[in-house]
């Protein structure tokens, strides 16, 4: 079983990357073949300093690594080094209907927030297509909110298979966890930067502690009542890093009253920093070797091509693009 996952270098990553991508993405290297990649050309729809661009790329191999992902066990890359991606990018393009891209929400999404209208964020999802197939995925790890363009995926893939070919490429399937961790933001929404209510993954202690005890959301009970337990951003989070044991003590202690909010955060802060102790520790390591880093990515960028090049020799063998 080949798994497949790619995430854009947008920045800081937060708890709800963890919980919602990183940590499932990286338990799948357990379970079978494993290709992470940083998806820098996608994030081109929505960036355009190449400093911030190549900062990022590199931030984000250091964290993904920093997170548990294994290099020993897993493929990864960056997606430009794979330049194989974009030639079949094209050739899914050219059966690839106009009317499949205008239905895509991803792109509707994007121009309500202002982006430009451009090619690349139309045609978005047919390169993610050309990400998902060139390696003979199995499966795919996608929230419900990038289903579609799995879908999409599909569609393609077996118009190819229908034009020039069965069986030409597989059909990928969606790996959606039916139990999909909900991590609130410190304001009760979902957790988003566009809404500023992220807890990073990685920041200092002061500010974590600071960010923690200022910013999440708690109501005006007073410090000798009960507090409630329904709908508690403090508990929503606990639970994300605390143990069955410590989650019931303090939903014990909501109970009883007698103790505050101040302290309740706290507690959560504590609970935070020890789980990813471990995190910002092999973070440190990484940061003070970046040669490591790139030999990762170089390495696996070799291997990404040596499976991109069987794929895309037989895609262009089909279509006729390779004659003699």
């Amino acid at each position: 079983m080949r798994f497949l996952t790619g995430l854009q270098p947008s920045g800081q990553l937060h708890i709800g990357n963890y919980f919602g991508a990183i940590k499932p993405a990286v338990e799948l290297q357990e379970k079978g073949e494993a290709f992470y990649f940083i998806a820098n050309y996608h994030a081109m729809t929505t960036m355009e300093s190449a400093e911030k661009l190549r900062d990022n790329t590199f931030g984000l191999a250091v964290d993904l690594l920093a997170c548990g992902l294994d290099p020993q066990k897993a493929v990864f890359f960056a997606q430009s080094a794979v330049p194989e991606v974009n030639e079949l990018a094209w050739i899914l393009s050219t059966v690839c209907p106009m009317g499949l891209l205008e239905r895509c929400h991803s792109y509707k999404d994007k121009m309500a927030h202002g982006f430009a209208a451009t090619h690349a964020l139309f045609a978005y999802p047919a390169l993610m297509a050309a990400d998902i197939l060139l390696y003979d995925s199995d499966a795919v790890p996608v929230g419900k909110d990038q289903k579609q363009h799995l879908e999409v995926t599909r569609d393609l893939a077996g118009k190819i298979n229908e034009t020039f070919g069965a069986e030409l490429f597989k059909l990928p399937e969606p790996l959606i966890s039916e139990v999909t961790a909900v991590v609130p933001g410190l304001d009760g929404q979902k957790m988003s930067k566009s809404y500023g209510n992220t807890l990073p993954i990685f920041g200092e202690e002061k500010a974590m502690r600071k960010l923690i005890n200022k910013k999440v959301v708690t109501d005006a009970t007073p410090l000798e009542a009960p507090k409630p337990t329904e709908n508690s951003i403090i508990l929503a989070l606990y639970k994300l890093f605390a143990t069955p044991e410590q989650l019931q003590a303090m939903v014990d202690a909501h109970h009883a009253g007698g103790v505050g909010y101040g302290q309740f955060k706290k507690d959560l802060f504590e609970a935070y920093w020890e789980y990813f102790r471990t995190a910002r520790e092999r973070r440190e390591w990484l940061l003070a070797h970046p040669d490591y880093v790139r030999e990762v990515l170089t390495n696996g960028a070799a291997k990404a091509r040596e499976e991109a090049a069987k794929t895309l020799t037989r895609i262009r063998t089909a279509v006729g693009l390779i004659w003699c």
